[in-house]
C-alpha cells in the first residue's frame, strides 16, 4: 500500500521570484510534464526577500523535485543551498536547483542555454570576435560560458566602463577581452562576428530605445538580444535591416528551461514544442532569424 501511495504522489517543481506573475516557465514546464507523462506540477511562488530562507526550507520539507530562481534571487539563493556547481559558483548566480535526495544543488543554465541557442545559428565560436553589450548578471553568465568556447576575443561594452572592467577581471577562464565605452564600441562594430545585447533597453518602458546604433556592423553579423518581449526589439530590427542574422531571447529562455528540465527528469525535451508554447503565450508570430 505504501508503495502504491508513493507512486501516486505528484512531484512539485516551482519558480521563485518577486514579481513572478510574468513568468512563462509554469506553462512551458507543465506542458512538458504532460507530454512526457510525468506526474508533476510546476508552480510560481512570489516570495518576499526576508522570507527567502524560509521558502527554501519549506520547499525542501515538501520534497520538491527542484525549482528555478528568477529576479532578484539568483545570487541571494546561494547561502541557502547545500552545494553549488562550479560554473554557477564562478558566475555567482543560480537559476536551477535540483533536490538530490534531500540535498539542494544549484546550477546555472542561463549561459549554457544562451550558447545552445546560439548554436542554432552557428556551430562553433572558435576564432570568432564577440561583443557583449551590458555587464549585469545575464552578461556575466553568457561571458563566462562563451569564454570556454575558444573565441578569438570577447569584448564588453557598458554605459559604466568600470563595471565592464570588473567583469573581465572576474572571469576565471583565459580569454582575450577589452572593456569599451559605448561610443568606442560603436566605432569598431565591423570587427565583430557576434554581437550580444544583454541589457533591458528595448523592453517597456524603453521599448523604442537601442543601447547603441548598429550603423557600423558588417552584413552577416549574428546579432542576439536576450529580450523576448517584444519579440523583435528596435535593436534587432535595425540589425536585420543592416543585413544581420538576428536572434531574440526565446532561444536562450527555451534552452535554459530545457537544460533545467533535463537536470530534474533526465529527459532533454522537445525544444521546438517549447518554442511554440512560448510563441503562443506571447501571442506572437515567428520572427525571421
Amino acid at each position: 500500500d505504501k508503495l502504491d501511495e508513493e507512486k501516486h504522489m505528484k512531484t512539485l517543481y516551482a519558480v521563485i521570484g518577486n514579481p513572478i506573475g510574468h513568468s512563462m516557465s509554469p506553462v512551458m514546464h507543465n506542458d512538458l510534464f504532460s507530454l512526457y507523462h510525468i506526474d508533476a506540477s510546476y508552480l510560481p511562488f512570489q516570495v518576499q526577500e526576508d522570507d527567502l530562507q524560509t521558502a527554501v526550507k519549506g520547499l525542501k520539507a515538501l520534497g520538491v523535485g527542484g525549482f528555478n530562481l528568477t529576479v532578484p534571487y539568483k545570487s541571494k539563493i546561494i547561502p541557502f543551498l547545500d552545494e553549488v556547481d562550479e560554473l554557477a559558483a564562478s558566475i555567482g548566480a543560480v537559476n536551477t536547483v535540483v533536490n538530490d535526495g534531500g540535498k539542494l544543488i544549484g546550477y546555472n543554465t542561463d549561459g549554457v542555454g544562451f550558447l545552445r541557442g546560439l548554436n542554432v545559428l552557428m556551430s562553433s565560436l572558435k576564432g570568432k570576435n564577440v561583443l557583449i553589450i551590458g555587464a549585469g548578471g545575464a552578461a556575466r553568465a553568457i561571458y563566462f560560458t562563451l569564454a570556454k568556447e575558444n573565441p578569438q576575443v570577447i569584448d564588453i561594452t557598458n554605459r559604466t566602463i568600470t563595471k565592464a572592467e570588473s567583469l573581465i577581471e572576474a572571469c576565471p577562464y583565459p580569454i582575450s577581452s577589452n572593456a569599451y565605452s559605448l561610443d568606442a564600441a560603436e566605432k569598431n562594430l565591423a570587427l565583430y562576428d557576434v554581437i550580444i545585447q544583454t541589457t533591458l533597453i528595448g523592453m517597456s518602458p524603453k521599448a523604442f530605445e537601442q543601447p547603441l546604433t548598429l550603423n557600423g556592423m558588417k552584413p552577416g553579423t549574428i546579432v542576439c538580444d536576450i529580450i523576448y518581449n517584444p519579440l523583435e526589439t528596435q535593436f534587432l530590427q535595425k540589425a536585420r535591416q543592416n543585413g544581420g542574422k538576428t536572434q531574440n531571447g526565446i532561444e536562450m529562455f527555451v534552452f535554459q528551461g530545457a537544460l533545467a528540465f533535463e537536470k530534474w527528469t533526465g529527459i532533454f525535451p522537445d525544444v521546438e514544442r517549447m518554442r511554440e508554447t512560448i510563441f503562443t503565450q506571447l501571442g506572437g508570430q515567428h520572427v525571421n532569424r
